[in-house]
């Protein structure tokens, strides 16, 4: 039986909007992206992102695929995104789509490059002592998608997006979050304000993971083995320092289209 069409589909002019802000973001970090070519060119791919607090890394490491593969790139959201008004008709614009399981599978078997942040909120809030680290805990969700769907994982981190800001661990962000899912943050970027440091971004990505064939007597060991191998490219990935290659800076956002195809590379 054919899977249902996602109803979330991206508005192109949002997402032309969009590009046209990542723009000066793009020059102001000199974003870079080492391993591009581990991309693959067709079929569904679970991008797994480090969650840093400032966020827009990850978008900016969308735009690089884009341009470089002509693939957009399709975000599992939070659900507080989609309770909250203003960002929930933003993130549905984008082509942001509510995490869930069911979501994810039909994007992947769909072809989709779906991109997921396994420590979600909760990982984007961790105190200065915790940089350069993943807070996923017990989130398995992300390799049993993938084990499910038959799809490699892709793991991208960008060390330095962890340097963006200084956020302050508390026990009133550590006892607002445990109650009510909601981020009250203590953070700050340049010198005392909230933009965030000039700081060079340098993306890694991994080479792609392939999961073994589902067996479902095995799931258990299977996902905790796909899990820890995750965790130690992750890992690995976040002591990367040095820098990666130039983003390619491919066709104008005005060429850039948003259909079931996504933007074209140059031929």
């Amino acid at each position: 039986m054919a899977e249902a069409p996602s109803p979330w589909v991206p508005s192109e002019a949002v997402y032309r909007r969009a590009v046209a802000v990542m723009r000066p973001l793009q020059l102001y970090h000199r974003h870079h992206v080492a391993g591009l070519h581990h991309m693959p060119a067709h079929g569904g791919v679970l991008l797994v992102v480090h969650h840093t607090f400032a966020t827009y890394d990850s978008f900016l490491l969308g735009l690089a695929i884009a341009e470089h593969t002509g693939r957009v790139m399709r975000g599992l959201g939070d659900d507080l995104i989609f309770r909250t008004p203003g960002t929930r008709t933003l993130g549905r614009s984008v082509g942001l789509v509510p995490a869930s399981p069911g979501a994810g599978l039909r994007l992947l078997r769909s072809g989709a490059v779906v991109g997921v942040a396994p420590g979600g909120m909760w990982e984007a809030l961790r105190g200065r002592t915790e940089r350069y680290r993943t807070r996923w805990g017990r989130r398995r969700g992300f390799v049993r998608l993938a084990l499910h769907a038959g799809c490699p994982l892709v793991l991208a981190a960008c060390r330095a997006g962890d340097d963006l800001y200084t956020v302050y661990d508390n026990p009133v962000t550590r006892r607002v979050y445990e109650r009510w899912h909601v981020p009250l943050p203590v953070v700050r970027g340049f010198g005392p304000t909230l933009i965030p440091r000039p700081v060079r971004l340098t993306h890694h990505l991994s080479a792609p993971i392939q999961p073994p064939a589902h067996d479902p007597s095995r799931e258990a060991d299977q996902i905790e083995a796909l899990f820890a191998r995750c965790e130690a490219t992750m890992a690995e990935l976040l002591r990367a320092s040095e820098p990666g290659v130039p983003v390619w800076r491919g066709p104008s956002e005005a060429n850039l289209g948003v259909g079931s195809a996504g933007p074209h590379p140059r031929r």
